[in-house]
């Protein structure tokens, strides 16, 4: 069994909804450190024991409509290594890091003008199961598409040469691209590893920098630097290494100091003892083990066979830029549902201008993409992410 304190360091679950929870273990947070003044919002915080001994940690955020018709949102950060606060402080939340200079003292927070707890919906029918639906942005699916997408997404963006595409065709063909079982293909994928290491996976355009939090456990003595197969450089042992100011990872630095003082520990309830020191991503350092290897099928059977009671709403936002789960192999697992198309690709505007194109199927599932947006597309592009779920909640043509 996963322990209290493994899981409190692991998941993390943040909630936006009308009311207040109803748990046993929650707390009124009225001001956060860093943060000017009483906050502006409703925030709780507490522990939900989901087996016997073992508790998830929540942020829970009252909707600013405060209206009982308010929609209920549960946002869960998917995989085993970064913590939901980031959806919290860097995507959707209230509230984001002042980004400025790290001079030792605790980091600021200020608004978040498009966070998502802004959308309340009218009041209507309120049967006992008012599901909305469900949303995945940039999805992973366990499939091998997922990362044999990315070889036709990095030649049509221009990371890769014709050549190489036409040789990891020839070779790799059928293959998973993560265990090549012959030496051209092999051969052929090291050379695209090495040439995506080359830009930022998360977000093409960008620069590439070191991750500002670093694993916990034996690694962390190690002092070494550690490549992934995106490209994203991680460098672990404290101290933590402080990217250049202004890089996209630079509020993940400053969530580090933030998040380990006591002060703020102390205002959200974190119990003590239940972190040693907290990191915003791990590395392998988690007690988790993979059950499913792919999501496709419960695509499938959600989409097809779920009753929801005022329409089945499935969008599945994906950024244009990340090379991490391309939008390419998105839409091959949305096409392999089988579902047809009722409304063809075409442009959708924010201020008169595309934020991105969408198509839509028969079963209601929207795909979209999001323009200019990284793997986590509201900490990219929030205005064009908060107008995308705006109109999805209120039930209004994208």
């Amino acid at each position: 069994m996963i322990s209290p304190r493994q899981l409190c360091r692991s998941f993390l679950l943040l909630l936006i909804f009308a009311v207040a929870p109803r748990t046993s273990d929650s707390k009124l947070v009225a001001s956060l450190p860093g943060f000017h003044g009483r906050l502006p919002f409703n925030l709780h915080t507490g522990y939900v024991e989901v087996d016997e001994g073992t508790e998830l940690f929540y942020y829970f955020v009252e909707s600013d409509t405060r209206a009982e018709e308010a929609p209920f949102l549960l946002w869960l950060t998917g995989g085993d290594r970064c913590s939901v606060f980031s959806g919290l402080a860097n995507e959707i939340g209230p509230v984001r890091f002042v980004e400025e200079p790290y001079n030792g003292s605790l980091p600021r927070l200020q608004i978040n003008p498009s966070s998502w707890t802004q959308v309340g919906i009218q009041a209507g029918n309120t049967p006992a199961l008012n599901l909305k639906g469900y949303l995945v942005g940039n999805p992973s699916t366990g499939e091998i598409i997922d990362i044999s997408s990315r070889v036709p997404y990095a030649h049509g963006v221009g990371i890769i040469s014709d050549q190489l595409y036409e040789t990891i065709l020839e070779h790799c063909k059928g293959l998973d691209y993560m265990l090549p079982s012959n030496a051209p293909c092999a051969q052929a994928l090291d050379t695209f590893n090495h040439l995506m290491s080359q830009v930022q996976g998360a977000q093409i355009l960008l620069d590439t920098y070191v991750y500002a939090s670093a694993p916990t456990g034996p690694a962390a003595d190690t002092k070494d630097e550690y490549s992934s197969d995106s490209g994203r450089r991680i460098l672990v042992g404290n101290p933590l290494a402080r990217p250049p100011f202004g890089c996209v990872t630079y509020k993940n630095y400053l969530s580090y100091f933030w998040a380990n003082a006591e002060v703020t520990r102390d205002a959200l309830g974190i119990k003590e003892g239940s972190v040693e020191e907290w990191v915003r991503c791990h590395n392998g350092d988690l007690p988790y083990s993979i059950h499913l290897r792919s999501s496709i099928e419960y695509h499938r059977n959600l989409t097809a066979n779920v009753q929801i009671s005022l329409s089945n709403l499935i969008p599945v936002p994906t950024a244009d830029h990340d090379s991490l789960v391309p939008h390419l192999g998105t839409q091959a697992w949305i096409r392999s549902l089988g579902f047809p198309m009722v409304r063809d690709w075409r442009a959708w505007h924010l201020n008169g201008q595309s934020a991105g194109f969408t198509l839509t199927y028969s079963n209601n599932m929207t795909f979209a993409t999001i323009k200019g947006g990284g793997h986590t597309a509201p900490e990219y592009e929030p205005e064009r992410c908060f107008a995308m779920f705006s109109r999805w909640i209120l039930e209004e043509p994208l």
